[in-house]
């Protein structure tokens, strides 16, 4: 086996790894990286392997960071077989496409007002390039043996993230085994299952995202009351950028469970505005085998907010609302694109308000911004002031820190040969590499950019 790191080094997203074994090519992730500009620009940039000449792919999950490279793939010529869960390929149904549209909406804005250098600015993907890559996928359950070859094989089993999220174990006929860990989910989450124990594996690609830090242990819906209370005395409106898949029908169950305890006003009004968090919350009642809610919780959960499908219902949030409080919940979760920046520039310049950052931050991203204090913000080609407060939520991660990461190890019956730190900024993969050398003695390394090994 030849395994090549072509993404999730240093940084958090991009995550895109090439295993190569008797003679056959098999990507595992196909994300974009973002953030940084020097990262997105990799988005461009061709492949050091020709997707024509890879045999097929394997997603951990649907986010983007993970599955947003796939019609750039396809467009270049791929033409395998994508394997994932079947939740996996739903939420893809829904995030491709959603991303080819707002890359067309970004470009088509740039060239109206003119805030680009290239002429003309065009996007990376179409809506309907990604539409095109859905006959590409194969969903596959968890636990079965799929086989790719002769030689090779995989399983996928529960991470517990999102919906559909999964690690993937590969086998070759030598019998010498790989599992790529994805995003971990927590082990406790009150909402998603908890993520399978993994017992062996001679080779393992473990994600450190929270490398280096252990999550706020404070019950989540504690801070969330006190921050929408504070917020709403004071007349102002919550906006919360969110991630479309996990963290948006997150907040919703925490926000049901304050309104149902009485602990918030049970008239205030709570906004999903996100057609992509909108139908990703229509699958939570289809995959209820994915997380601990049944139906009618589910249902519940789903229904405490109104749900503003179109950009006319978006726009109507604040001209039929704005003096009242009110919570938002929008997309994305970084405030990198998406509906969540319009309210950005509406609500940030009143101190009334409260943006509400409620995941982790990739350097660079507006969002990290926004935690880091900076009191200018650039939206759409123009600065904007930052006046609202500014709050973090971090105990509501989808993400294990450190310490869940290590304890979910303890479950491995013997030691990997080799394990591979990726999916962190790089202080948190080297803190994560160094915890589990310290724990368990085990062989650890933090690949950089395109490094190749030999397994």
């Amino acid at each position: 086996m030849k395994l090549t790191f072509l993404g999730a080094t240093g940084t958090v997203t991009g995550s895109k790894y090439l295993l190569e074994d008797g003679g056959k090519k098999i990507m595992i992730d196909c994300g974009l990286f973002q953030g940084r500009k020097e990262l997105r620009l990799r988005n461009w940039e061709e492949l050091t392997v020709n997707p024509r000449d890879i045999d097929a792919l394997i997603l951990t999950h649907a986010h983007l960071d993970h599955s947003g490279y796939i019609p750039k793939l396809v467009k270049a010529g791929f033409k395998g077989k994508i394997y994932c869960s079947e939740a996996t390929f739903d939420l893809c149904k829904i995030l491709l496409p959603d991303s080819g549209h707002i890359q067309e909406e970004d470009a088509n804005r740039a060239n109206r007002y003119g805030y680009t250098k290239h002429k003309p600015a065009v996007p990376l993907y179409t809506e309907q390039e990604a539409r095109d890559t859905f006959p590409y996928f194969k969903p596959v359950d968890f636990g079965q043996t799929c086989n790719m070859s002769e030689e090779l094989s995989f399983t996928l089993h529960r991470a517990g993230h999102i919906l559909g999220a999964s690690f993937i174990r590969i086998t070759d006929g030598g019998g010498t085994s790989i599992l790529f860990s994805g995003d971990i989910g927590r082990l406790d989450d009150p909402v998603m299952k908890a993520p399978a124990k993994i017992q062996d594996a001679d080779y393992l690609v473990v994600e450190s995202t929270y490398g280096d830090r252990q999550h706020d242990k404070n019950d989540p819906s504690d801070d969330l009351e006190r921050i929408v209370r504070e917020t709403a005395a004071r007349g102002g409106t919550v906006v919360i950028p969110a991630f479309a898949v996990g963290r948006a029908q997150a907040m919703m169950f925490y926000i049901h469970k304050l309104k149902t305890e009485g602990r918030i006003p049970s008239s205030l009004p709570i906004f999903l505005d996100s057609p992509m968090a909108i139908n990703t919350s229509d699958l939570l009642c289809k995959h209820l085998n994915d997380h601990r809610m049944p139906h009618d919780l589910c249902m519940d959960v789903c229904g405490i907010a109104t749900y503003t499908r179109t950009a006319e219902q978006s726009k109507a949030i604040y001209n039929k609302n704005n003096n009242m409080p009110k919570v938002i919940i929008s997309a994305s979760g970084m405030a990198t694109g998406g509906r969540v920046l319009h309210h950005l520039k509406h609500y940030l310049g009143d101190a009334r308000n409260t943006i509400l950052l409620a995941g982790f931050q990739a350097g660079g991203t507006r969002g990290d911004r926004l935690a880091r204090g900076e009191k200018e913000i650039k939206i759409h080609g123009q600065i904007w002031p930052v006046l609202a407060q500014i709050e973090k939520l971090d105990s509501m991660s989808a993400h294990a820190d450190y310490q869940e990461i290590l304890k979910w190890m303890e479950n491995f019956n013997n030691p990997p040969r080799k394990i591979f730190v990726v999916h962190g900024e790089a202080t948190a993969a080297q803190s994560m590499r160094d915890k589990i050398e310290e724990k368990f003695g085990w062989n650890a390394d933090v690949p950089e950019y395109m490094q190749t090994e030999e397994l």
